[in-house]
């Protein structure tokens, strides 16, 4: 495709609808024979040097896999994959582009060395030297130091310690786990069995570390957060250090094992398999699936026992494999990439009159979750369940943001089934808004500062408050739904949103890279509401993402404006910040509007044409035609700290903005286009 910021009306008009047919065709020729989308979900290195430190922490590196393979042959192929993540400089980082991460580089380097790597080999000595820059291994965060711990790496001195009596802890009690956020939950009790029991792998002097650490001393010390409240630091601290001492005469009692087996029991419900609160692991994520294997073999239940089984073969399903390496994945995001396809379709007209969409409303509906999980703990008794949540199954943890996402797709997808089932999603959000009037991702909840200064807490999501991006997401669909301005939710959300707005007129987005994802968020939905155009912070937001239009009409962000301010808006052009820009540009200015047809060209200009499809440099993974190559990562899992790539971001939203603007342009016949009515596109489901 070609877009040229000097054509005609009409002929981008013909220009932009030509390039969201083959977005389209693209889309629908990926969608699963059951219904549903679920691209690839890339995360960083960790994945794949936590994996392998595991599997030694377990003794398990040179057993088969749960599958009957060679597991030496398995543990070869992510080792493979872990080095060719390591970039120029030594180090592993957290996205292309990013800084060397201390905690990333020592595990990358001990699991290579876990491996057989020499330490003097070229690569380990440049990896050894960014670990020595940026202050040594001793400088790891507290989540790492587990792994360092359990493979004697370091003292467990140096290992926060969590009590398993928080089990017990009563509701009112401000370290309630109904208080912290719903990933940190299922964290928290594996860790606390993990720190009172301390399994340690004892591996040989030349397999070890020893030389990534530049002070012996603190190497044993308990890292030293320098963010957050002092005070409230030197508090955790001293606690920290009670409980250590205490450790020696509470590890005898009878109550330490019962502590220990009901946070067993607690960690078992939440990573069931039976229906109708199915979780394929414990939180449907990485972190956790991974210590509930160490937790089970610390206390030596056996590699036999179908709950070790199912925790493996549960792990091992994020394996993604090729012939020469396998890279991880932290879960899967088959609701989430479901919701956003057809919404994205639902603007190009696609209804329940259409298989694609009839099919897809069908597979989420399937999903509609009403099992009262812990989000019932900070909700009025008995509210009834009805959201969705992101993965596959994961009955205990639905979210706001799948269920905004999922409800308005379908209320505007139609038919009956499809359109009760969102009206429950709703009711079920409206429950969920928080006491400030926005909405966090799985709880009803508050901003509780003091918790982001325990000592484990330095992967900066101990809590889960409100955010804008999720609040400006759930007033879109509550527009869907016939809520406007006026409405007591809406009214309460509105404040909030525009309590959060920064100086420059732009919002930090939470779940998405960065500030253009946090803007366009929290816009769209208000504008859907009701607010008006002409508002003076809808105004402000504007003009901030037209002084963020890159010379060729594009827009993009790095995940470093997480880290510096003065970096908001900036960084390598992508089509789904591009995408996410032309939605706030037409929402707000209108169809007609310039950078916005600036921007939508770009888009239509650098879609994969069959030629560039078919070349592996110009379309490293492989996309089918009428999609985008996009390598920059612009999802967040934990700002700061872990982010992710989606891999059909880079086409339902470059879809659902072409289509928006075509609905909005009429053709010349004065009629909106409905690409839903086109046979050949209508027609196009296909794979598996």
């Amino acid at each position: 495709m070609s877009g040229c910021a000097t054509e005609q009306p009409s002929d981008l008009l013909a220009t932009l609808t030509a390039a969201r047919a083959q977005a389209a065709a693209a889309l629908c020729s990926l969608q699963r024979n059951d219904g549903h989308w679920c691209g690839e979900l890339e995360g960083d290195s960790i994945l794949q040097s936590e994996y392998l430190l595991m599997k030694w922490i377990l003794s398990q590196e040179k057993s088969p896999m749960v599958d009957g393979r060679d597991g030496a042959v398995v543990l070869g192929k992510i080792t493979a994959y872990l080095r060719t993540q390591q970039r120029a400089d030594g180090g592993w980082g957290q996205y292309p582009g990013s800084a060397a991460c201390l905690s990333s580089t020592v595990k990358g380097y001990l699991a290579l060395k876990l491996a057989g790597e020499s330490a003097d080999a070229p690569h380990m000595r440049r990896a050894r030297a960014c670990v020595h820059a940026l202050g040594g291994a001793e400088q790891c965060n507290s989540f790492s130091n587990f792994y360092l711990a359990a493979l004697e790496q370091i003292p467990w001195s140096a290992v926060p310690t969590i009590p398993p009596e928080i089990v017990y802890l009563p509701r009112w009690f401000f370290f309630h786990l109904s208080k912290v956020s719903a990933w940190s939950r299922v964290m928290i009790l594996p860790l606390a069995i993990v720190s009172v029991l301390r399994p340690t792998r004892r591996i040989s002097a030349c397999q070890g570390i020893d030389e990534l650490f530049l002070n012996q001393r603190a190497r044993g010390q308990l890292y030293a957060r320098k963010d957050g409240s002092r005070f409230w630091r030197l508090v955790f601290a001293g606690v920290d250090r009670a409980l250590k001492f205490s450790q020696r005469f509470v590890a005898a009692l009878p109550c330490r094992e019962r502590a220990i087996a009901d946070a067993l029991v607690w960690i078992t419900q939440r990573a069931s398999q039976e229906h109708p609160v199915a979780t394929q692991g414990i939180g449907a994520i990485f972190p956790p699936m991974v210590y509930v294997q160490v937790v089970m073999h610390a206390l030596g239940i056996e590699r036999s026992d179908p709950r070790v089984v199912t925790a493996e073969r549960d792990l091992d399903a994020f394996f993604i494999e090729d012939e020469n390496t396998i890279h991880i994945q932290p879960c899967f995001s088959p609701v989430w990439d479901t919701g956003i396809a057809l919404y994205a379709l639902n603007d190009c007209g696609f209804d329940a009159s259409t298989k694609v969409a009839a099919r897809a409303a069908s597979w989420l509906v399937q999903r509609e979750c009403t099992f009262q999980g812990d989000w019932a703990d900070n909700c009025p008794t008995a509210t009834p369940g009805g959201g969705w949540f992101f993965e596959y199954q994961n009955g205990w943890y639905p979210d706001c943001d799948d269920t905004a996402m999922v409800a308005m797709a379908l209320m505007r997808t139609g038919g009956v089934a499809a359109q009760a089932a969102a009206r429950r999603g709703v009711a079920w959000i409206l429950a969920m808004q928080n006491d400030d009037g926005g909405w966090a991702a799985f709880d009803r909840t508050r901003s509780r500062p003091i918790l982001e200064c325990v000592p484990f807490a330095d992967h900066n999501a101990m809590q889960d408050p409100s955010c804008p991006d999720i609040t400006g997401r759930v007033l879109e669909c509550l527009a869907w739904h016939g809520m406007r301005v006026g409405d007591h939710a809406v009214d309460r959300a509105l404040a909030y949103i525009e309590s959060k707005q920064e100086l420059e007129g732009c919002f930090f987005g939470r779940w998405g890279v960065n500030y253009i994802y946090g803007t366009w968020q929290s816009v769209i939905g208000p504008i859907r509401c009701g607010v008006p155009r002409e508002a003076p912070w809808i105004q402000r937001a504007g003009a901030w993402i037209r002084s963020i239009q890159q010379e060729s009409g594009a827009f993009g962000e790095s995940a470093d404006s997480y880290l510096d301010p003065a970096l908001k808006g900036k960084g390598v052009a992508t089509a789904s910040q591009t995408a996410w820009a032309a939605m706030i540009l037409q929402d707000i200015y209108g169809a007609n509007d310039r950078a916005l047809e600036r921007a939508l060209s770009w888009l239509a200009a650098t879609q994969l044409d069959e030629a560039a499809a078919a070349d592996p440099v110009r379309n490293p993974d492989g996309d089918p035609a009428g999609s985008w190559c996009e390598q920059e990562f612009t999802g967040t899992g934990f700002p700061k700290v872990f982010y992710l790539r989606y891999h059909l971001y880079r086409l339902y939203f470059p879809l659902m903005a072409l289509g928006r603007f075509v609905q909005a342009r009429p053709s010349q016949n004065g009629a909106a286009d409905s690409l839903a009515s086109r046979a050949p596109v209508a027609g196009c489901v296909t794979t598996s």
